[in-house]
C-alpha cells in the first residue's frame, strides 16, 4: 500500500515515477588498508564485526556460565556442611582454586571438541565444494587455480569472494586470544564468584553481589557497536585496557588488528589484576566458608580481608 500511494503522488506531481525507480542505485565499498610500510590489504569489516561480536558474546555468556557453576558448588557444599569435612583435609585456597581450575578445564575441553569440529567441517564442505584438486596440502585453499576455475563460470565470483574473505582473517591469532581471554576472564570473574558464594547461604543472597559483578562486563556488551564502528577510539582503548571489560572488548578489537604494545599491556594487566583478586578472594573465601546465619555487610567483608 505504502508503494502504490508513493506512486499516485508521484504520478499526481507530474514526476514519472520509472526516473525516481531508476535513479536508485546501490554502492559497494572496497576498504583497503594501509600500513606503515605502505603495503595494501583488503579488509572485510563487514566479516570482522561479525566475528568479533560473535565471540565477545560467546565469552560473555561462557564466563557467566561457568563461574556461577562454581558458585552453586560452593553454596551448595556450604549449605550441606561438606565443606566442614573437606577443609580438614585440604587447605580453603586449594578447595577454592580446584573447583576454579577444574571448570576452566571443562571449557577448554568443549571449545578444544568445538575447533576440531568445526575444522573437520570446514575441510569437509571445501573438498566437496571447491574440489580436492584446488585444496593445498595444508589445506589452505589456493586462491590462483580457483581464479583459473572460476573464469569460465562467472557465476562462481561470489564463492572466489567468500575464500578471500576467509583468508583475510587471521583466525590463528583470533583463536589463541580467544582462548587466552576466556581462560583469564573466566579465572578472574570465578575467583569473586567463589569468594561470594563463601560469603552467603544460598543464591537468593548472591544476587546483590553478582549484580556489581556484571556491571562491567554489560557495560562492554553495551558498548559493542561503538567498539566496532571505531576500533581505534579511545572508549575502544580503555575498555580494552580494563580487565574486567578487556576480554569483549579485545574480542571485537582482534579481527580488526590490534597494535602488539597494546595487546601486550591489556594481557599483563589481565594476569596481574587476577593475580591480586585471587588473592583478595581467598582471604573473603577463608573466612566466609564457615561463616552461617548471616548476611555479611561491606565492613565485615573488610574486616576479613585484613584477617
Amino acid at each position: 500500500m505504502k508503494k502504490e500511494v508513493e506512486h499516485k503522488k508521484l504520478l499526481a506531481s507530474g514526476i514519472d515515477p520509472d526516473i525516481v525507480k531508476s535513479a536508485s542505485t546501490n554502492i559497494n565499498i572496497t576498504n583497503i588498508r594501509i600500513d606503515e610500510e605502505e603495503n595494501e590489504e583488503t579488509r572485510y569489516t563487514e566479516l570482522e564485526s561479525i566475528i568479533g561480536i560473535l565471540l565477545a558474546f560467546v565469552i560473555y555468556f561462557l564466563v557467566f556460565l561457568f563461574s556461577s557453576h562454581v558458585l552453586r558448588s560452593v553454596i551448595v557444599e556450604k549449605t550441606n556442611r561438606i565443606v566442614e569435612v573437606i577443609i580438614s583435609s585440604v587447605k580453603p585456597f586449594e578447595l577454592m582454586m580446584g573447583k576454579i581450575i577444574g571448570n576452566a578445564m571443562v571449557g577448554l575441553t568443549q571449545f578444544a571438541a568445538w575447533i576440531v569440529l568445526t575444522l573437520a567441517i570446514y575441510f569437509v564442505a571445501s573438498s566437496i565444494i571447491l574440489g580436492p584438486e584446488i585444496m593445498s596440502p595444508t589445506g589452505t585453499v589456493m586462491t590462483e587455480e580457483i581464479s583459473q576455475l572460476t573464469e569460465s563460470n562467472a557465476g562462481q565470483d561470489i564463492m572466489l569472494e567468500a575464500v578471500e574473505m576467509m583468508q583475510s582473517i587471521n583466525f590463528s591469532a583470533i583463536l589463541w586470544s580467544f582462548l587466552f581471554y576466556f581462560l583469564f576472564g573466566f579465572l578472574l570473574y570465578a575467583a569473586l564468584f567463589a569468594a561470594i558464594g563463601g560469603m552467603v547461604d544460598n543464591e537468593t543472597d548472591s544476587n546483590q553481589f553478582i549484580t556489581i559483578l556484571t556491571i562491567p562486563m554489560i557495560l562492554a556488551m553495551v558498548c559493542s557497536p561503538v567498539m566496532m564502528d571505531n576500533p581505534e577510539s579511545g572508549l575502544t582503548l580503555w575498555l580494552s585496557m580494563i580487565p574486567f571489560t578487556s576480554p569483549i572488548a579485545m574480542m571485537i578489537r582482534i579481527p580488526f588488528g590490534v597494535p602488539y604494545w597494546q595487546l601486550g599491556i591489556s594481557i599483563a594487566v589481565l594476569i596481574i589484576t587476577f593475580v591480586l583478586v585471587t588473592w583478595v578472594a581467598a582471604k573473603i573465601y577463608r573466612t566466609g566458608i564457615l561463616m552461617y546465619g548471616k548476611k555479611p555487610t561491606f565492613k565485615e567483608i573488610w574486616k576479613w580481608l585484613r584477617y
